[in-house]
């Protein structure tokens, strides 16, 4: 496993933007994901892309979060539009081999590299 690393995380209000951004050239035929602890402290997969583009969210961010991947540059992306403050926590990029969607990302591949920390606040 090695880990990616995650940036662009930051300190917005609500209804804000962030970009998250990872660098995925080791992993460029997985299915890559982005995942964030919730209340509870447990990780939860929001969102997923596949090799071929299909992309797969959890419900709270659905309509929300953009992920995306640029395979020419090796970075992938999440876009995170109109942030509540139920939005605030670490999240992390991951890589993952086979099925893909929000759920299957968390058997992570890639392993967990240090997080960026986004903070809603009212």
């Amino acid at each position: 496993q090695v880990p990616m690393v995650e940036s662009g995380g930051g300190s917005v209000h609500v209804g804000g933007s962030l970009r998250l951004s990872c660098d995925f050239s080791k992993y460029t035929r997985y299915c890559l994901g982005w995942v964030r602890r919730d209340g509870a402290g447990l990780r939860e997969g929001i969102a997923s892309i596949s090799r071929t583009g299909a992309t797969n969210y959890r419900d709270s961010v659905e309509g929300r979060f953009t992920i995306s991947r640029d395979d020419g540059k090796g970075i992938f992306y999440l876009k995170m539009d109109n942030l509540i403050p139920e939005d605030t926590s670490v999240y992390y990029c991951v890589a993952v081999w086979g099925k893909c969607d929000y759920v299957t990302i968390l058997r992570t591949d890639s392993g967990w590299g240090p997080g960026t920390q986004v903070t809603v606040s009212s």
